[in-house]
């Protein structure tokens, strides 16, 4: 599974960082794809283990797909596609998107399939998203706990009105997904916004989508419809960025350029949390062709750092970086607490429990909460050694503790961290 170690760093973390394209754009893009008509073309497509997954689905579904220097050509089925059985299951590797766009996508076909995955992915929650496809008129099941593998033959739907009872951009995009060949229109109402790449990209695709704000809630409808072709080209991926941008605001006097990241507005929690915490960040916006989702370059430096609060109203805009916000928290002046993030513990690991028992190992006070965590700072990092439980994030996040901590940190599990950022310890050896 690979060990990692970090070691602190002597210098200030300085220069220009070109991060790996979007994961979660890139999914939803090659998705919408398969249903499109004509020949789609996405070019800085990520390279990560977790979108692979998502292309040997088209793959299978006999779309034709070339991926050539980091540009994805892929011709959809469409929807008028006849019944069919699939007598091999669908393997989606360790990707919950995946497994979960996958679902609802082929609940629109007439189609027999089952869906599984690597044993990681097997232990994840799929009941969210068979509910509202069951709704819909699929037929899906779950196996017990509501766990993958997922057995599901689509078609013949009509559209729902649909409140999710946890806040998931998976399961928004995949009641989406199936909308588009249901027989009457879809609507989803979120109390808590989540990222919107899907509705992005539908709307850029012809779909007949709207969105509708209404205070902190917000719904998207969505008419049944085919779709044209995509020509897109993916921005860096702020999941990434955060992790270099953690590395910049951990060593004393860094000062990164991290260019052409994706900023739409429904993923930037993490670096409005960066920002209030003490860290110097300053965006400059991009211009170029049009395209659906705005990117910028992003400037992170240094600063004495203070505890925070994160809510449950902010926990979707940053889901896939608290665990960085906890690493900063153990250097930070004060305590920090987070809240309203039970949804960490149903990950690729339960990365509450996992960030807590990895920070306490190099000694700093953390607690961990039912739905969230607190840590108190400053805390001295001792050094030692760190499960990451096969879990990327945590594998990236103990790794930058080594960077500030008094001795070598050591972290097993590293080799998953290619699931979403290939190319990091290439590239933080380079920052270092």
């Amino acid at each position: 599974m690979g060990v990692a170690t970090a070691h602190p760093s002597r210098a200030p973390l300085l220069g220009r960082v070109q991060l790996p394209s979007d994961k979660s754009i890139s999914h939803r893009a090659v998705m919408l794809a398969v249903v499109g008509e004509g020949t789609s073309r996405i070019e800085n497509f990520s390279p990560a283990g977790d979108c692979r997954a998502s292309t040997r689905l088209a793959l299978s579904l006999g779309c034709a797909l070339n991926l050539e220097a980091g540009t994805l050509t892929l011709t959809g089925i469409g929807m008028a596609t006849a019944a069919r059985v699939f007598p091999e299951p669908f393997d989606c590797g360790r990707s919950g998107t995946t497994m979960r766009l996958a679902a609802g996508l082929l609940a629109g076909y007439r189609f027999s399939v089952q869906l599984t995955g690597e044993a990681q992915l097997l232990g994840r929650p799929m009941e969210r998203v068979a509910e509202p496809l069951r709704l819909m008129g699929a037929e899906v099941s779950t196996s017990p706990g509501g766990r993958p593998p997922i057995v599901l033959r689509g078609g013949g739907l009509t559209g729902i009105s649909f409140t999710p009872p946890q806040a998931s951009a998976q399961v928004k995009s995949a009641i989406l997904l199936a909308g588009l060949q249901a027989s009457s229109p879809t609507a989803i109402s979120e109390p808590v916004p989540t990222r919107d790449h899907t509705e992005r990209l539908l709307a850029a695709m012809g779909a007949r989508v709207r969105v509708v704000d209404s205070g902190p809630a917000r719904t998207v409808e969505l008419e049944p419809g085919g779709l044209g072709s995509l020509q897109l080209r993916v921005p860096g991926d702020p999941s990434s960025a955060a992790v270099v941008a953690t590395a910049a605001a951990l060593v004393p006097g860094s000062d990164l350029l991290l260019q052409g990241v994706s900023v739409n507005p429904t993923r930037m929690g993490f670096f409005a949390v960066l920002a209030r915490m003490g860290a110097r960040v300053d965006f400059e916006p991009l211009t170029g062709p049009e395209s659906p989702e705005p990117s910028a370059d992003i400037r992170v430096r240094y600063g004495a750092l203070g505890g925070f609060q994160v809510a449950a109203s902010e926990v979707p805009a940053l889901i896939d970086e608290l665990p960085l916000l906890g690493l900063l928290a153990a250097t930070a002046e004060g305590v920090s607490e987070v809240r309203g993030a039970a949804e960490l513990r149903v990950k690729e690991s339960d990365r509450i429990q996992g960030l807590v028992v990895g920070l306490r190992r190099l000694g700093v006070d953390a607690e961990e909460l039912p739905d969230g965590f607190v840590v108190s700072g400053p805390a001295p990092l001792r050094g030692g050694s760190c499960d990451s439980r096969s879990d990327h994030r945590l594998a990236m996040t103990f790794t930058l503790a080594g960077l500030v901590s008094t001795a070598p940190v050591v972290v097993s599990g590293s080799a998953f961290v290619a699931d979403s950022f290939p190319g990091f310890f290439e590239l933080l050896g380079g920052l270092s």
